[in-house]
């Protein structure tokens, strides 16, 4: 097939095939009149590399499983150094989870003291004169400016 029939079934853009060609992780061969020409294992190598990608993998990420399917593979993932790389790209989104949770419970824990202190303004237990909330327009001491 040509590149771009391969694009349209890969659901990618023929821009895309030929940066992935020049990164070396897809190879065209050559058609009798100089067009790529390209077969169903490319089209395999493309869904591979755009699913790990729509996961969150950067290019370079993906080579691993597109060499395994080279060597002929079944799945791109069942070779050492794929699995690796899901190893490390485990790690790194564990990393960033727990960099979410913190932030998280810091954002908890600011919402809980904003409730607690616009309840106490709504009870009107706050000084009167007090900074007033933009929002309402009141005061500390309850009442509207």
């Amino acid at each position: 097939m040509r590149i771009g029939e391969l694009a349209a079934r890969a659901g990618t853009t023929t821009r895309a095939l030929r940066y992935y060609e020049s990164r070396g992780l897809l190879t065209a061969r050559r058609a009798g009149n100089g067009y790529r020409a390209y077969d169903e294992d490319d089209l395999r190598l493309l869904q591979q590399i755009r699913t790990l990608q729509d996961f969150g993998f950067e290019l370079e990420e993906t080579r691993p499983f597109v060499e395994c399917l080279r060597a002929g593979h079944e799945a791109g993932d069942t070779c050492p150094a794929s699995l690796a790389v899901y190893r490390r790209k485990l790690a790194e989104l564990d990393g960033l989870i727990g960099q979410l949770q913190s932030v998280r419970d810091q954002v908890g824990a600011q919402l809980a003291r904003a409730e607690t202190a616009r309840a106490e303004l709504e009870a009107g237990s706050l000084v009167p004169g007090a900074p007033g909330c933009e929002l309402t327009g009141m005061t500390g001491g309850g009442t509207a400016e």
